[in-house]
């Protein structure tokens, strides 16, 4: 009986494994043909070419998928280049709008507003009736926001309101007119504004995050009584899909509010209401300010809820490996960062899959993109780098940790800002540290303009912790 117990014990065993085998298999496929797709994208381009080097004149729907191809793995000059083609032999093709927000979009992903800005004002221009209009027009306002150009950038998205009351972006226009208000230092027009959003928005997400954004305003003057206020009401309403913020963020802002007003005991109070747990980043958060405001009278109390979480962790552990050890202490080592955050990286980015690859083109246990790794890769000894390579593990953890000292260095203080820039850009990251003004790790993070940024800093931080209390910093099991 235990003889054939053991052997259909190692026949499941076998089964098991090869499903995986197919799995993996099946990514590494679908990888190829993808990779395939783009070699033979860039084989057609070399031989369609004229004897002056440039692309001769194909169908329009034939250069639109092929520089959808480039956009995919961020190839934006190939990707412009298509566009480009496109509008100079079918000026009348109903397409070119379409591709001249392409060309525009490549040039705002590539970081060159100041071209990205002038292909927007002439969509806006000669097609500001159509959708691809509306969207330009809301993508020269984010343009101005990144060139440092805030009182602009607040007009036109306030132009974008008056133009467009029904335009696909009038929810998030209003609510990006309040943020580039702070950030042009105008918190009193921005306030207008915030009441503005909530009568036009009324009973909506949008007037609840109209109000987040009042709250978060309300910290970085550190007016506390307002903030109080203000989150007091908001967690009396609902929290819908749309909501910008949580409970846990706003319970988290409240109590760090009267802690700043010197409230030390309705504080302590507060932070207790935020649930803890092994995802709840303001959790963790806020046992580190009980912990600090405790004192030995209160110890027990924040031993207890310390010790509910380690007893969390300790039975998912499973869950959290460790693997790339020798390559990840390497790279970590002579740039002076903590292997257990790479790993917390390396977890929410591809769960460790090394042939991992996002919709956007990023590849690898780092999900790098073709441009950051020829951008950071000379500096880690990897040059020439191509998309492929990006796929293979200690190329990824070597050029991704080089990324993460420039990124450390920028923002040396704190790593939820470290973790912010990997998924939403550095440039923006350093508006909403400006912005939060507080040195507080939940402050700014509240400030992040990005919902998946937001999510993706929670997490990773989350992840962080766990691995901290599971690994020592050389990253043997404690």
């Amino acid at each position: 009986m235990l003889k054939n117990l053991a052997a259909l014990l190692i026949c499941f065993s076998a089964v098991i494994t090869a499903v995986a085998a197919d799995r993996a298999a099946a990514v590494v496929a679908k990888q190829s043909a993808s990779e395939t797709t783009l070699a033979a994208v860039r084989r057609s381009d070399a031989a369609d070419r004229d004897a002056k080097g440039n692309l001769r004149k194909l169908t329009p729907a034939e250069h639109m998928r092929r520089a959808a191809v480039y956009l995919s793995v961020r190839a934006f000059a190939e990707a412009r280049a298509h566009w480009q083609t496109l509008i100079d032999n079918y000026p009348q093709d109903p397409r070119v709008a379409e591709a001249l927000l392409g060309i525009g979009r490549s040039y705002f992903l590539g970081k060159i507003y100041q071209d990205g800005y002038n292909v927007f004002n002439q969509l806006v221009r000669d097609y500001g009736a159509t959708k691809e209009g509306r969207e330009a027009l809301n993508f020269s306002a984010a343009s101005l926001l990144r060139m440092g150009k805030f009182e602009d950038s607040a007009a036109r998205y306030a132009e974008y309101v008056d133009r467009f009351p029904n335009g696909e972006r009038i929810d998030t226009a209003h609510l990006n007119v309040i943020d580039t208000l702070r950030e042009a230092n105008k918190p009193a027009e921005a306030l207008t504004w915030v009441t503005k959003t909530r009568q036009r928005f009324a009973g909506t997400a949008t007037e609840t995050n109209a109000m987040f954004a009042a709250l978060r305003l309300y910290i970085a003057e550190g007016e506390w009584s307002d903030a109080v206020l203000t989150a007091d009401q908001l967690l009396r309403r609902p929290f819908a899909k749309a909501v910008l913020t949580s409970p846990a963020e706003v319970a988290y802002l409240k109590a760090f509010s009267l802690e700043q007003a010197g409230k030390k005991e309705e504080a302590f109070n507060a932070y207790l209401m935020v649930p803890d747990g092994i995802e709840s980043y303001y959790g963790w958060l806020a046992s580190q300010r009980l912990a600090a405001l405790g004192g030995p009278s209160r110890a027990e109390i924040v031993a207890k809820r310390e010790e509910r979480v380690n007893s969390a962790i300790a039975s998912v552990a499973s869950s959290y490996p460790a693997p790339y050890r020798q390559a990840i202490l390497s790279a970590a080592k002579t740039r002076k960062l903590d292997p257990r955050f790479i790993l917390a990286l390396i977890k929410q980015e591809s769960v460790f899959k090394p042939f991992a690859k996002s919709p956007a083109g990023a590849r690898g246990l780092l999900q790098l993109t073709i441009d950051a790794a020829q951008k950071y890769g000379p500096a880690a000894g990897l040059n020439s780098l191509r998309e492929n390579q990006l796929y293979q593990p200690d190329t990824s953890i070597m050029v991704g940790a080089e990324y993460l000292e420039h990124l450390t260095k920028l923002f040396p203080q704190m790593l939820e800002p470290v973790a912010a820039s990997y998924n939403g850009g550095e440039d923006n990251v350093a508006r909403w540290l400006k912005r939060a003004k507080q040195q507080d790790p939940g402050v700014f993070t509240s400030e992040v303009g990005f919902d998946e940024t937001k999510g993706y800093v929670q997490k990773v931080m989350a992840n962080y912790r766990v691995y901290r209390r599971l690994y020592t910093p050389d990253l043997i099991r404690r």
